[in-house]
C-alpha cells in the first residue's frame, strides 16, 4: 500500500512560472527591439541615400555642361539652344528678384498675422484665423497660378501697374507697358504662397518665449506694443529670421505658379513690369524639349544649382529656428 502522495504547493508553482516567464519574455523583447532598431535605421539610411543619389545623378548628368562652360555658365546671359550656347544668369537673376520681392511683401504681413494670433487675438478668433492661414499652404500651386491669371493679372494690368508707372515710373522699376504678366506678378503670387510658412514659424518661436518674460515687461510699466516689441519679438528674432529664410527656400523652388505668370523670357530688365524667367521655370518649360546632350546637361546643371541653394537655405533656416525653440515647452493659450 503506497503512502500518501506529496502535494505540490501552489506558491511553489507560481514562483517557478514567475522565474521562467520573464526570461522568455525578456528574450522576445530583445529580439523585437533589435528588429525595430534595424527597421528604423533602414528608414533613416534610405533618406540619406536618396539625397546622395539625387546629388550624384544631377552632378553626373551636368558634367558635360560643366566641362564646356565652367563657372562662366552662371555669369553669361546667352541661352541659344540652336547654337549650343548656354548661360544661366537670366534665370539666376529672375529667381533672386522674384524671391526678394516676395519676401518684401510677405514678411510684414506674415509677422503681423503671427503677432495678432499669438498676442492679441480673442480666443474665438484665434483658431479659425490660424487654420485659414495654414490652409493657404495646402492649396496646390497650379490653383494659385490660375487665380493669378484670371484675377491678379487683370488687376495689375488695369489698375496697379498704371498707377505705379504714373507715380513711381521715374525710379525705373515701374516703367514699360503694363502687360500684367511679369516679375511683379510672380513676386506677388510667391508672397501669398510663403505667408503661411513664415507665419507658422513666427507663431512657433513667439510661443516659445516664456510667459514670465511678458509679465516682467508689463510689470515695468510697458504698453502692450512695447511688451511685444521688446519682450517677445526681440527674443524671437533669430527664429523669425529662420522662418523668413525657410520662406525664401520655398520661393526659390516654386515652379508652376511662377511659370504661369512671369512671362518666361530669358532677359535681364530693371523694370518689374518686364517678363522674366526663373531656374525652376526653365526646367519645367524646356526639359521635355531638350534634344541635344549639351542642352540637356545645361538644364540639369541649373537643377543642381537650384537644389544645392535650396538645401543650404533650409539648413540655415532650421538652425536659426532651433536656436530659439530648443528645450522650450510650448505655451498654451486659453
Amino acid at each position: 500500500m503506497s503512502g500518501p502522495q506529496p502535494v505540490a504547493k501552489p506558491e511553489l508553482a507560481v514562483a517557478a512560472n514567475a522565474q521562467s516567464g520573464p526570461l522568455i519574455r525578456s528574450g522576445h523583447n530583445r529580439f523585437a527591439d533589435t528588429i525595430f532598431y534595424v527597421a528604423m535605421l533602414a528608414c533613416g539610411v534610405c533618406v540619406l541615400a536618396l539625397v546622395c543619389l539625387i546629388v550624384y545623378e544631377l552632378s553626373s548628368k551636368s558634367s558635360l555642361s560643366w566641362h564646356a562652360f565652367g563657372w562662366k555658365f552662371f555669369f553669361q546671359s546667352d541661352w541659344d539652344p540652336v547654337n549650343d550656347q548656354y548661360g544661366a544668369l537670366p534665370f539666376v537673376y529672375g529667381t533672386i528678384i522674384s524671391s526678394i520681392l516676395a519676401l518684401l511683401i510677405a514678411v510684414p504681413l506674415a509677422v503681423g498675422v503671427a503677432v495678432f494670433i499669438t498676442e492679441m487675438s480673442p480666443p474665438w478668433m484665434r483658431g479659425p484665423l490660424a487654420f485659414t492661414t495654414e490652409l493657404l499652404a495646402a492649396i496646390p500651386s497650379v490653383i494659385y497660378g490660375l487665380w493669378a491669371i484670371f484675377v491678379l493679372v487683370p488687376l495689375l494690368r488695369l489698375y496697379v501697374q498704371p498707377w505705379l508707372a504714373r507715380y513711381f515710373g521715374w525710379t525705373g522699376l515701374f516703367s514699360g507697358p503694363p502687360f500684367g504678366i511679369g516679375m511683379l506678378a510672380a513676386g506677388i503670387i510667391l508672397a501669398i504662397m510663403v505667408v503661411p510658412i513664415i507665419s507658422a514659424i513666427t507663431r512657433e518661436v513667439m510661443t516659445a518665449v516664456p510667459q514670465q518674460q511678458r509679465e516682467a515687461v508689463l510689470a515695468l510699466g510697458a504698453t502692450r506694443w512695447e511688451m511685444i516689441r521688446t519682450g517677445v519679438l526681440r527674443n524671437a528674432r533669430a527664429g523669425i529670421m529662420g522662418g523668413i529664410i525657410l520662406g525664401l527656400g520655398r520661393a526659390l523652388g516654386e515652379t508652376m505658379a511662377v511659370t504661369m505668370v512671369i512671362g518666361n523670357r530669358p532677359e535681364i530688365s530693371k523694370s518689374l513690369f518686364a517678363p522674366g524667367y526663373t531656374m525652376a521655370s526653365v526646367l519645367a518649360n524646356e526639359f521635355s524639349e531638350a534634344s541635344g546632350d549639351l542642352y540637356l546637361s545645361a538644364l540639369v546643371e541649373v537643377g543642381l544649382a537650384l537644389f544645392l541653394v535650396t538645401i543650404i537655405v533650409n539648413i540655415i533656416a532650421q538652425f536659426l529656428v532651433w536656436t530659439v525653440t530648443r528645450g522650450t515647452p510650448a505655451r498654451g493659450h486659453a
